[in-house]
Parts: structure tokens; sequence; C-alpha cells
């Protein structure tokens, strides 16, 4: 049963002010309000609004919608995928998401315009107050004890200056995370960073009930022999007569920063069928592009009363490039610290359980990352690229197991053996 909320102190003061209502920010403010918390929830834009994703859920994700009340029948806009196609190295295969007790077997696709406003209006449900139109800018410190407590920020389409209270404030603006720039942290650049372009095609394809993944990105422009890419290419049918097609670039090698990769995905889609549609004449927006911050790329991710969640502390999959499902996690772990500290009597034992946060983080994802940012670093060899689709590809067991790896899909106990053996590896990893 859910406690009565929180009176406001005012207007601009809460128990907690998160900054951003992306999927990271939506899920901490639902979580906060639940759990009866009075919580400010400040966006910068008004809703709907874009962003660039490539709208394609994994089960992990799917879960956490589950979790938050969101209905996600067909009925209301979803449309339901059963799992991975991958092609590369001239093989075609077609891979079901595995049957497990901790996830649905099924994943989703939405698009983002509307899907982090969904978000948010639950956030408004369970009573958290959404700001929209709320561009939030310089921290409020406190000068004896360097703790943020608040933020200034200029509001609606009058821009006019206002300032929001609270002890303890949550950065979920985003990869470029001002917030936390102007709290002193900076990009950590041992950590891999991947870019995400894409758009949208009218297609015959747009029912198409598995996500398609391409893992070989050859970029086959100009008269020099045809170079294999850093990353992958992405067919997500919509449901809505239209396809997203896109990219996602790791920068492990030298081509990151000499292409432009908007360019490449133009000729990668001219690469394809005519009858699948991708051609300019079909294009239904602009080719968009956006930063993917990995594997705990800002840290630390808990200091003088600041938490990251999502985007901000670099939770994205370095894997997959998957984010939507580590910051609506994080999201969920930020919450449950803070409600924690929330409860305690004094400053000291508020801090001592906010502190937690970042070893709660490091536990959940650490190994697993350090796996991640591994595998980064060998596919950013084409040689190595390569030999894996070429080979590993004709294998449907090794690959059903790398599909269980990639999209962090297992049981945490009583599960396969491949289940056993990816546990086992991100245990065993450095937790860094």
């Amino acid at each position: 049963m859910t406690e009565p909320h929180s009176e406001p102190l005012s207007e601009n003061t809460a128990d907690v002010i998160v900054v951003g209502a992306g999927p990271a920010g939506s899920t901490t403010a639902y979580y906060l309000a639940k759990a009866g918390l009075d919580v400010l929830l400040l966006e910068k834009t008004a809703f709907p609004r874009e962003k660039v994703c490539g709208d394609g859920l994994t089960p992990r994700a799917t879960k956490q919608l589950v979790a938050m009340g969101i209905d996600i029948s067909e009925e209301a806009g979803w449309l339901r995928n059963k799992g991975l196609r991958i092609i590369g190295g001239g093989v075609r295969l077609q891979l079901d998401w595995p049957d497990l007790a901790s996830f649905p077997d099924y994943g989703l696709v939405r698009k983002r315009d509307d899907f982090d406003e969904q978000l948010a209006r639950q956030a408004q449900k369970a009573g958290a107050r959404l700001y929209e139109r709320c561009n939030v800018g310089a921290p409020i410190v406190d000068d004896r004890t360097g703790h943020i407590t608040g933020v200034n920020a200029k509001l609606g389409e009058d821009k006019r200056e206002v300032t929001f209270h609270a002890p303890v404030v949550v950065a979920a603006d985003g990869n470029s995370t001002r917030l936390s720039l102007a709290m002193g942290l900076h990009r950590r650049e041992d950590r891999p960073m991947g870019v995400a372009v894409r758009t949208y095609f009218e297609s015959p394809r747009h029912e198409d009930d598995y996500l398609e993944s391409w893992l070989e990105l050859w970029d086959r422009r100009g008269p020099g022999p045809d170079r294999l890419l850093p990353g992958y290419g992405w067919i997500f049918g919509m449901g809505d007569g239209t396809s997203n097609v896109g990219l996602g670039v790791l920068n492990t090698s030298d081509s990151f920063k000499e292409l432009d990769w908007r360019e490449v995905l133009k000729a990668w889609c001219a690469s394809m069928p005519e009858e699948w549609g991708y051609t300019p004449e079909n294009m239904t927006g602009p080719i968009r592009g956006a930063a993917l911050p990995m594997a705990f790329n800002r840290k630390p991710h808990y200091t003088k009363g600041l938490l990251l969640v999502g985007d901000a502390g670099g939770l994205v999959n370095p894997f997959n490039g998957e984010g939507i499902a580590y910051a609506m996690e994080s999201g969920q772990i930020a919450a449950d610290v803070i409600v924690q500290a929330h409860a305690r009597p004094t400053p000291a034992s508020r801090e001592l359980a906010l502190q937690r946060y970042p070893q709660v983080l490091k536990d959940t994802y650490g190994g697993y990352y350090n796996l991640g940012r591994a595998f980064v670093k060998l596919i950013g060899n084409p040689k190595v690229m390569k030999i894996a689709t070429q080979r590993g590809l004709t294998h449907p067991v090794l690959m059903k197991f790398t599909l269980k790896m990639l999209a962090n899909l297992t049981d945490p106990t009583g599960g396969d053996a491949m289940d056993r053996i990816i546990n086992g590896l991100s245990k065993v990893a450095p937790k860094a």
C-alpha cells in the first residue's frame, strides 16, 4: 500500500529533485513518488518530443515497463517482437528471446516521441510534480558542505527564472549532463563511447516481428577496397508503416572520427534491396545522431547530494548499445536508496545510506560491463570481427549463448548451463 505523499514545503521545494524526464528520470520519480516522497521532475522540453533511438526494446526493458504498470498491449500502440535476427558472414540466423523465469520472452517496439511521455505521465500519476519547459542551469551548492541543495532554472516559454530546493538531486539529464559537469564530474576517456544514427522509411517491412541486426557494417564508398567498420546496423519494423533503420558505431577504431556516419548510413541503405523501400524518397524524417555513453563512463555515481542515473552515469550496455533498460533499472535502484536514506533520522546516517548507491551499481553491473569493455576492444579489430561473423554465425548454439550474453538475459539462480557460465564470468570479472 502506498504511503500518503509528503506535503511540499512550498511549490519549489521537495524531498527530491529529478532533472530530466527521460526513461531514467521518470522511472526514478515514479518509484520515489510511489514510496510517498515529494518529487519534482524537471524536463527541459515539452512532451511529446523526439529522441534519437532504435526504438527497439529487449525483454529486459519490457520487464521494467511491466513493473511500472504501463499498458504494453498492442491496442495501446506497442508492437511485440519475438527475438533477434542476425545477419553477417553470409548467414541469416533467427533467434527467439530465451525462456527465462526472470524476464518475459518478448520485446517491444515504440517510437521515442511518445515512449518517454508515457513514463513521465506514469510518474505524474504516482504523485511526482512534473515541470515541462524547465531548463535547469547551475546547481545551488551549500558553501559550508559543498553539497547540492537545489537548482536554478528557467521555466516556461517566457524563461522565468526560478529556484528549486531539495536535500537530494538526481541527474537524469542524459549524456551531456550539464548538472554533473557543473558539480565537477567529467567523462572518463578510458571507457567506450558509441554513436547511434538513425532515420525512418516507409517500408513494407514495418510489421517484422524480429529485431534485425547486421553485424557486418561495410563502408563501400569511394574507389578503394571495402572497409569493415566497428559497429552494426539495425532494421526495426515500427508497425505503423515505417521502419527504423540505423547504425550503432563504437569509438574503438581510427575511422570513428574521420567518417561522416550519416553518409555511411545513406550508403548502407542504398545497398539494401529496392523493394524494402529504404530509398531517399521514402524517408519520413531527417537522419539524426546521438552519443551512447557506455560502461560507467562518468563517476562517482553519487557525490555531495547528487546521484547519476541512466546516460548521465554512462549506463549504456557496451555489448549491444542498449540504454533504456539500464536507465530504468538504475532509476529504480537510485529511488530505493533515496527512500531508505530519507527514513534515516540524522544527516550522517542519511549520507551513509546514499553512499551505498555506487556500490550497488558496481555489484549489479560492474563485472558485466568490464566484460563488455573487453568485447568492444576485440570487435574494434576488423580481423577479429570478420572471423567472428564468418565462423560464429554458423553455430546456432554458440549464437544462442551470444544472444544471452549480449542482451544480458539470464536467470540469476536456477538457470541453464549458459546462464551459469555468463553469471560466473560476470562475477569473476573485475568490477571497475
